[in-house]
């Protein structure tokens, strides 16, 4: 019986080790243009290989009501129903800065994956990529220009890398 536990927790260890070393936490610094208007609602969503929504990494914006006017998200999200209550803060304003953290699956990275930044700003364009930056190990640590409302997108390896 000692033997089977034993087991037992050493299964769970190797599982749970397993597990954390296929994620990589990346902060992911958004510093907003100066434009006027409302906050933006921005989504953080990763993007396979044929253009095709996989998973929402974070949304900036929390009243549910204007998700729908981030449209080509909106149409994965319905779908997928991700729960997103843990990967949600607040909109964006012209010329703010914010640090959110990601979590992504390193088996995605130099995969040809990308980061889209999808933005939608009330009675304004709709973006629905404001940025898209491929998920290579060079933009892992790195900055992409924007030319909407997201001026630029810094990304960092997270400090508890496995």
């Amino acid at each position: 019986m000692k033997h089977a536990f034993k087991l037992l927790t050493l299964a769970f260890l190797l599982f749970a080790s397993a597990s954390n070393a296929q994620s990589e936490k990346l902060k992911c610094m958004i510093q907003m243009s100066n434009y006027p208007g409302e906050g933006a609602y921005i989504v953080v969503s990763l993007v396979n290989p044929k253009g095709e929504y996989e998973e929402t990494l974070y949304v900036l914006g929390r009243d549910k009501k204007w998700y729908p006017d981030l449209k080509e998200w909106w149409k994965f999200q319905k779908v997928k129903k991700q729960n997103i209550s843990a990967i949600t803060g607040a909109s964006m304003a012209g010329g703010d800065r914010g640090t959110q953290v990601l979590e992504i699956d390193k088996s995605k990275i130099d995969k040809g994956y990308t980061l889209r930044f999808e933005a939608a700003v009330e009675n304004q364009k709709y973006n629905v990529n404001d940025i898209e930056v491929p998920l290579t190990t060079e933009n892992v640590s790195g900055k992409v220009e924007g030319s909407n409302y997201i001026r630029y997108v810094r990304l960092a390896p997270g400090k508890d890398q496995n």
